[in-house]
């Protein structure tokens, strides 16, 4: 649960950070959060690790759920595109985190032993 809840803490710190990047095109003080936001994302991701989350596990769903965030995000904020290919692409996104996490999970002994 520990992990879960950090994994989810560093994603919504890297999507704020990426969308603050975008903003900063406008108003560079946005980079004050970008900079805190990646590395709050990093110090975060680094917490799941230190709770026992398989490093290809945390940053594949990392990597991918901020991927995904971001681009609906963006689409809302700043009128990104977000056309049907793109949410096909999030689609398997989200398949592919689904299948990682559960295939991280150690299958019980045949037996009911430990």
């Amino acid at each position: 649960m520990r992990r879960s809840v950090l994994l989810i803490a560093a994603i919504a710190t890297e999507v704020t950070a990426t969308l603050a990047l975008r903003a900063s095109h406008d108003d560079s003080w946005w980079l004050i959060v970008v900079v805190a936001g990646y590395l709050g994302a990093f110090l975060l991701l680094t917490a799941v690790l230190r709770a026992g989350m398989a490093v290809g596990v945390a940053y594949g769903i990392w990597g991918a759920s901020g991927t995904a965030a971001t681009a609906i995000l963006a689409a809302g904020i700043f009128g990104d595109p977000f056309t049907w290919p793109i949410a096909a692409g999030i689609a398997l996104i989200v398949g592919g985190v689904l299948l990682v996490e559960f295939g991280s999970r150690p299958r019980p002994e045949p037996g009911g032993a430990r």
